[in-house]
């Protein structure tokens, strides 16, 4: 693996639902890389309908020199005219991937659980959804799969080599929540898969 992410923090975490998303990404490039990272930010409200993802934002990172490095990138929160009723509150998956030359290399996943602000509302959630009362929190436990990839840059890219496409990662979904708790805690730098 040439690059291998270190660290995600969110620097607002929790915050309101309208908030913008503040992160910062630390990562280790084992090698010069002369063609930018891409890194973007994915909301998942619906785990059964690809077409209510929304690409929240992204950020193009490079060259990028063969030592750690670090940036930080303001996203903007979900649109929530595009999320069903029945998705706004309990858990979502926010999702970070990164790609190189279109070819997707990680994908890390957090849980978010959005809920209202105060006892009387959590306990008896009106009828519409009343947005600028919501809150967020995103679990500080990621699940992430890595995936090898052609990185094109010389022999240290020989054992990172692979065929297919960089969509055929897995999205984590709240489904997982339905798991033994040790099972569905999310894992760090554990998953490594070939895109087939």
């Amino acid at each position: 693996m040439v690059v291998a992410i270190t660290n995600i923090e969110f620097l607002n975490n929790p915050a309101r639902f309208s908030d913008q998303y503040s992160i910062k990404v630390t990562f280790s490039c084992g090698a010069y890389l002369p063609d930018d990272l891409e890194w973007k930010l994915i909301y998942v409200a619906s785990p059964d309908n690809e077409t209510l993802d929304q690409e929240l934002d992204s950020i193009v990172v490079g060259p990028v020199p063969a030592e750690p490095c670090q940036f930080t990138f303001d996203a903007s929160p979900p649109d929530p005219s595009i999320i069903p009723k029945e998705d706004v509150l309990g858990v979502a998956a926010l999702i970070i991937t990164g790609s190189y030359k279109d070819r997707e290399f990680v994908r890390v996943g957090y849980y978010q659980n959005t809920e209202y602000d105060n006892e009387e509302m959590r306990e008896t959630p009106p009828d519409d959804i009343m947005f600028d009362r919501l809150v967020r929190e995103i679990s500080s436990k990621p699940r992430v799969t890595r995936f090898q990839i052609a990185w094109d840059i010389g022999p240290t890219a020989s054992s990172d080599t692979a065929m297919g496409a960089a969509n055929s990662a897995p999205v984590p979904s709240a489904d997982d929540l339905g798991e033994d708790e040790e099972e569905a805690s999310m894992k760090v730098d554990t998953d490594t898969k070939t895109a087939a």
